[in-house]
């Protein structure tokens, strides 16, 4: 869905819990039509920060994935993350 509206999309790791995250973000990146302007960042945390700083006064940051979810569960560890504290903390408090 992304891809038919975006001009820039940035593919990060969502909760890969046992699976390898660049053969997920790989399978994803397959269903993006060639031409599109997509960027690969396995760091979740870079990835929101990059579209952030990339983004300009009029444009639209989408972060999906998460939502209110506070860990991030790779290799069946849960490891605190919050992306709305990603994007405050790039943004400042009044994200």
């Amino acid at each position: 869905a992304a891809a038919s509206a975006a001009d820039h999309i940035v593919l990060t790791d969502d909760n890969p819990r046992g699976e390898d995250p660049a053969t997920i973000v790989a399978d994803i990146h397959r269903g993006i039509e060639p031409g599109v302007d997509v960027a690969v960042e396995h760091d979740r945390r870079a990835a929101i920060e990059s579209a952030l700083e990339r983004a300009g006064p009029d444009d639209i940051v989408l972060i999906a994935g998460k939502g209110h979810e506070t860990v991030q569960i790779v290799a069946g560890r849960s490891l605190p993350f919050s992306d709305r504290a990603v994007v405050e903390e790039t943004l400042g408090a009044s994200a």
